[in-house]
């Protein structure tokens, strides 16, 4: 493995430790996080069948029940009925943190009503699967909302799951492996200067004891030959 150009002493040896420390205390939070987000995601994706089967069921009610009004009512009045509208439709956009992914969450403008409640035109002009089919959408469209909000959410996990997932790997890898080379580096370049300033001071001290045995030596003789 290519490692950085480092200075073998104590100073840097202490820097990449602590260095070192930081990245794995990372690492555990950023898989922490991916794990949550995973879960986050997975209960998502069930959801999201649940609320896509229910769509399609009331779609293919309400479908049913248009066919049948186009089989017993007049185009004419069909037509009418259907561009019949009494009020405005407003969403409400938010947004929700889930492990630091700001997910939408829209607001359904309206309840569910019961019956015949809330159609937009006379009921003595439409028949009754007209006004079937206008109440499965009705029922619908809440959950067409949900659906929505459900899928871009899983979607922005799966954005934020991949951008975790390569942060992790880049530390499990690549930064942290790279760390403890240089820190082996390091550590075995500073023994072996040790191992050489030792080798020297002993070769130091042999000279010096060799030194003084000569001198010891030469006194004797010179101490001899006194007498």
């Amino acid at each position: 493995m290519a490692t950085r150009q480092i200075n073998p002493n104590r100073m840097e040896l202490l820097r990449l430790k602590r260095q070192l420390v930081t990245a794995r205390r990372g690492h555990k939070l950023l898989k922490d996080k991916r794990d949550e987000l995973m879960r986050q995601f997975l209960d998502k994706i069930r959801l999201n069948q649940k609320l896509r089967q229910r769509v399609e069921a009331l779609l293919a009610s309400a479908h049913q029940d248009m066919i049948l009004a186009r089989a017993v009512m007049q185009p004419q009045i069909l037509e009418t009925a259907l561009m019949a509208g009494k009020e405005s439709l407003n969403l409400t956009i938010d947004t929700q943190n889930i492990t630091s992914v700001h997910v939408p969450v829209f607001g359904v403008p309206f309840e569910v009503s019961g019956m015949t409640e809330g159609l937009p035109y006379s009921m003595a002009s439409a028949s009754g699967e007209l006004d079937q089919a206008i109440l499965s959408l009705n029922e619908a469209f809440p959950v067409m909302l949900e659906l929505a909000e459900v899928e871009k959410t899983a979607q922005l996990l799966a954005d934020e799951i991949e951008k975790t997932r390569r942060r992790v790997n880049s530390l499990e890898y690549v930064l942290i492996p790279e760390l403890l080379e240089n820190i082996r580096s390091i550590s075995m370049k500073m023994d072996e200067n040790e191992r050489g300033n030792l080798t020297r001071l002993m070769k130091v001290k042999e000279m010096i004891i060799e030194q003084a045995i000569k001198d010891a030596r030469k006194a004797d003789e010179e101490a001899a030959n006194t007498f």
